[in-house]
């Protein structure tokens, strides 16, 4: 039962669990916006004397080395000559090109600790660059072909990259650069009275033509009840980032909006705000907005159907970028952020692969994950007691319903104080624990970052003791806010302090004395929510921009990267407690540029409604993009109570999420899929069965994403980078490498679908493997309410495990079904990776990494004579860690067989079908599709090894 603290606290929330535009900032009411935008303003207004008033002069001082990587040179403002900035470009392995602007021997430090917390290490320089000077600017030849150009123009300031002449990406080309340097009040004023022989003389403020003539928000500023101090005073960094050739940008997620990124200014803008990341507590955001959510990467991607490039512009404060799709064809963007030092990266592509390849090498891949976690979650705030988590999972395996986690919503933990369990509901939390994991399946609690400030709570009073709690503005104490517990304080994961402390409380068995989560078990999930961090008395629900984090900065400096950090050590924390460590899971709704290192992300408290089932696929596919590809959206939205159609096509959204959880409200009714009436209950179950059984694929996806950071879940534009009617789409997408195309049904009514395809090659439908070939690049599906419009891309090969289990890990001596879906030419291909789902033994090569390939050869006549199907090990091709074919994972599976061959696109039926140097294998063939099924060959996974089709 719902606590009466918590109900107090749900009427001071001032959202009222509904989007009020009033709670945040428009950039109107965000002084550093309206100065930024204003900026831009004047540039329009003037466009033949605009001129931006940054240049390296003179450049005759420029010491460069032809052969060196880049250079490091002082930068001269001509508004401010007295004010010296220092500029640092570079050029990285892959082509990366690293551009960095800071302020030289300033009043104060920028920030200048982002890619600290982004980046995995220092990123390689190229050894492959000729550097020329010439005619006021320096330009650089590299790459293997010598077709990439990097041109700093000296005289104003401007970098631009260039592939084959032509160019892809360029910075301060309008002239928006602008460092807001540091100053003091007195310095800041704009007009001086200067009196003398009875005159007074008006000195007129020389920068006023590009800066603007007034002090908007200098040093301080009011939004609703709260004023920001900004004891730092002005410190904006304005920057214009143009992609001249190409049309269409991704990334930057979180927001609600088309995967394809739309305008925010021109003429045809679609939002009259700018896209902004700031993390944000937001109830029942918009579906359709700029708005800022929960995360903030600041990647963009730009594509054409030559090229795709991207920037990656490291930055930590809040920030505005406008959009605006010019007529000619490219997009040109500005981003205008509160503080910190400028510090992109221009990554070349020139494919999307390589751009996503390029990014990980910097900030990561996410890592394979347990392998329970791609099962299916069941959550609601909240269960509410020990009971009532065994009386769901008794119902679950009453209806034969598969799941893999049951999750705890806040109330568990007695006043809020996370870790300490309600003893009056949950008396018994490890045997409840063991009960829910003798059937191989696990918890997750929630662990929000908000400490109540209680000295009865042993989590408070230890930081409190050791100094790691974040301080107010005047830097002394401990900042005092509200959220769940009431009176609270939060932790600073700035301060190294923290770091081993949190891993202590994680510990299962107390050591030295202190205290630690002794009533967990190992095995238990961690869910890190309100972690942007969300303070109920806060400005915009969040922590004041002036409060104090560890060496002095201010929040404004770090905010975005705030929640990371409560993710990244918990991640760390739960990793620990065992030796060796086995893989974590930590799901969190805040996030930044490498959170993908540490687990995985939801979009947070959506709606149950049509248009956030539809926009939350936009989302994760633009999280994918971003880099962070363990993403899903709660499944029937946090909010309201969705009709049974809805339910069931929400479902089919989740199991094609590399993330499935469904989740909702203290105020909703239940909705396990076990209480729905027929046939909708029936049909959640086929969704959830069909989930598992593709575990296989989605584990496969998983590999290969922690390899190359390719998402997951691939858009057209991904997928086909030169087809240019596939840019916009986002509402269908592919499945890793596997062949799978879904477009899953959102909307209300729907009884058939239109699927896009890019080439001319044949499509199976998964489910009847009737065979389609696209008439005008268009695919008609049926999709009533019991179907799905589930695609096999010709020359896949499809591993599943279709035999019902109550959890995944039961799964695990499962025999396999192959689908080979031949392409036009009778071929396919496809891949099956597994290991032991729980340790890091793979990196040791405890793995099994099968390649499975058909390949066909002509007859006498025009048709197939022979199909040639067969298992190569790739493991042993990849020398994965010290592999050995018969390590010990492999040797645990070593009997798991392929008990059936579905064989797709057969023209005729075949005359035998027998194993390679062996025995005939029983089969049939249905002549209408030409399908045929080989039943049970009897072939090990482990194993290599043919079997040939022969028709003639």
């Amino acid at each position: 039962m719902r606590s009466l603290r918590t109900l107090l606290l749900l009427l001071l929330l001032p959202t009222a669990f509904a989007f009020k535009q009033s709670d945040f900032k428009t950039c109107s009411q965000s002084g550093f916006c309206r100065r930024g935008r204003a900026l831009a303003a004047r540039a329009q207004e003037s466009p033949s004397s605009w001129h931006s008033p940054y240049s390296i002069k003179p450049p005759e001082f420029l010491l460069l080395n032809p052969r060196q990587p880049g250079f490091t040179t002082s930068v001269h403002s001509s508004i401010h000559p007295n004010v010296k900035f220092v500029l640092d470009v570079i050029i990285h392995e892959d082509g990366i090109v690293r551009v960095r602007l800071d302020e030289e021997n300033g009043l104060r430090k920028r920030y200048n600790e982002a890619a600290q917390w982004a980046l995995i290490g220092e990123p390689l320089l190229s050894e492959d660059v000729i550097w020329t000077m010439k005619g006021g600017k320096a330009k650089a030849v590299y790459g293997p072909k010598k077709d990439m150009e990097l041109v700093v123009d000296f005289n104003p300031l401007k970098v631009t990259l260039f592939r084959g002449g032509k160019e892809q990406v360029v910075l301060n080309g309008r002239g928006l650069l602008h460092m807001e340097h540091f100053r003091t009040k007195e310095d800041s004023k704009l007009t001086e009275h200067i009196e003398g022989e009875g005159q007074s003389v008006l000195q007129v403020n020389p920068a006023a033509w590009f800066e603007g003539d007034s002090q908007d928000a200098f040093w301080e500023e009011t939004f609703s009840t709260w004023t920001d101090t900004k004891p730092k005073g002005p410190e904006s960094l304005s920057l214009d980032i143009t992609f001249p050739n190409h049309a269409h940008v991704y990334g930057i997620p979180q927001h609600a909006t088309n995967l394809s990124l739309p305008s925010t200014t021109g003429p045809t803008a679609k939002y009259t705000d700018p896209f902004r990341l700031y993390n944000a507590d937001v109830f029942e955001y918009l579906s359709d907005s700029p708005t800022s959510l929960y995360g903030s990467i600041p990647l963009m991607h730009a594509h054409s159907a030559t090229s795709t490039v991207a920037v990656f512009n490291v930055l930590a404060s809040e920030t505005w970028i406008d959009i605006a799709h010019m007529e000619k064809g490219g997009v040109e963007t500005h981003w205008i952020s509160e503080s910190g030092i400028l510090d992109v990266f221009l990554l070349p592509g020139p494919t999307p692969t390589d751009v996503f390849t390029q990014y990980a090498h910097l900030t990561g891949t996410a890592p394979l994950p347990a392998h329970w976690s791609l099962g299916y979650h069941q959550c609601r705030w909240n269960y509410v007691s020990s009971d009532d988590v065994r009386g769901v999972q008794n119902r679950f395996d009453e209806e034969d319903f598969p799941v893999d986690v049951f999750w705890l919503d806040i109330e568990y933990a007695e006043d809020h104080k996370y870790f300490m369990w309600n003893k009056k509901t949950f008396p018994d939390p490890v045997e409840m624990t063991k009960d829910v994991e003798a059937v191989e399946r696990k918890m997750v609690v929630i662990v929000d970052p908000h400490l109540k400030r209680s000295n009865d709570y042993p989590v408070y009073k230890r930081a409190s003791e050791l100094g790691v709690l974040v301080k107010p503005k005047s830097g002394e104490g401990e900042y005092e806010g509200w959220c769940w517990p009431g009176s609270s304080s939060w932790i600073d994961f700035f301060h190294p302090g923290s770091w081993d402390f949190w891993v202590s409380l994680f510990k299962t068995e107390t050591i030295d004395g202190q205290w630690s989560w002794t009533e967990s078990t190992n095995n238990i999930g961690i869910w890190n929510d309100m972690n942007e961090p969300s303070v109920f008395n806060g400005p915009e629900i969040t922590m004041p921009k002036d409060n104090v984090h560890y060496g002095g900065w201010e929040h404004r400096d770090v905010h975005n990267i705030n929640g990371m950090l409560f993710a990244n050590h918990t991640f760390q924390a739960a990793e620990a407690r065992t030796e060796p460590p086995r893989r974590p899971f930590v799901l969190t709704r805040a996030f930044y540029a490498g959170s993908q290192r540490f687990g995985a992300m939801w979009t947070g408290d959506n709606l149950g409604t049509w248009e956030h089932m539809a926009v939350g696929i936009k989302m994760v596919l633009a999280n994918g993009v971003g880099g962070m590809p363990f993403a899903g959206a709660d499944v029937g939205g946090f909010f309201g109570n969705p009709e049974p159609e809805m339910l069931v096509r929400w479902y089919v959204v989740g199991a094609f999420s590399p993330f499935f959880r469904a989740h909702a409200h203290i105020d909703t009714k239940r909705r396990e899929p076990y209480l729905l009436e027929e046939p909708y209950k029936s049909l959640l179950r086929d969704i959830l069965r069909l989930r598992y059984s593709m575990l296989p694929v989605w584990y496969t996806a998983f590999r290969e994403t922690s390899e190359s950071g390719v998402p997951i879940l691939r858009p057209q534009y991904v997928m086909f980078p030169e087809d240019k009617a596939g840019f916009g789409i986002d509402d269908q997408y592919y499945i890793g490498s596997s062949g799978l195309l879904v477009k899953p049904v959102a909307q209300k009514g729907v009884k058939e679908v239109s699927v896009y395809i890019a080439e001319d090659q044949v499509y199976y439908d998964y489910f009847t493997d009737l065979a389609h070939r696209p008439k005008n690049r268009h695919i008609t599906l049926p999709a009533n309410l019991d179907q799905i419009p589930l695609l096999i891309r010709g020359g896949s090969i499809v591993p599943t495990r279709e035999r019902p289990r109550r959890s995944s890990p039961l799964m695990k001596y499962d025999p396999f079904t192959l689908r080979i879906a031949l392409d036009t030419s009778g071929n396919a291909h496809g891949e099956v990776y597994l290991d032991d789902g729980e340790t890091y033994g793979y990196g040791r090569g405890d793995v099994v990494w099968r390649g499975f390939g058909a390949e066909s050869k002509k007859g006498k006549g025009k048709g197939i004579g022979t199909v040639r199907i067969s298992s190569a090990d790739l493991a042993a091709k990849t020398q994965v860690g010290a592999y050995d074919p018969k390590n010990e994972f492999a040797r645990s599976v070593g009997d798991v067989r392929v008990e059936k061959m579905v064989v797709l696109g057969l023209g005729k039926k075949p005359l035998s079908v027998v194993l390679d140097g062996g025995r005939e294998l029983e089969w049939e063939f249905a002549l209408e599709g030409g399908v045929l099924v080989v039943k049970d060959p009897a072939v090990c996974v482990v194993d290599d090894w043919a079997i040939i089709v022969k028709l003639e």
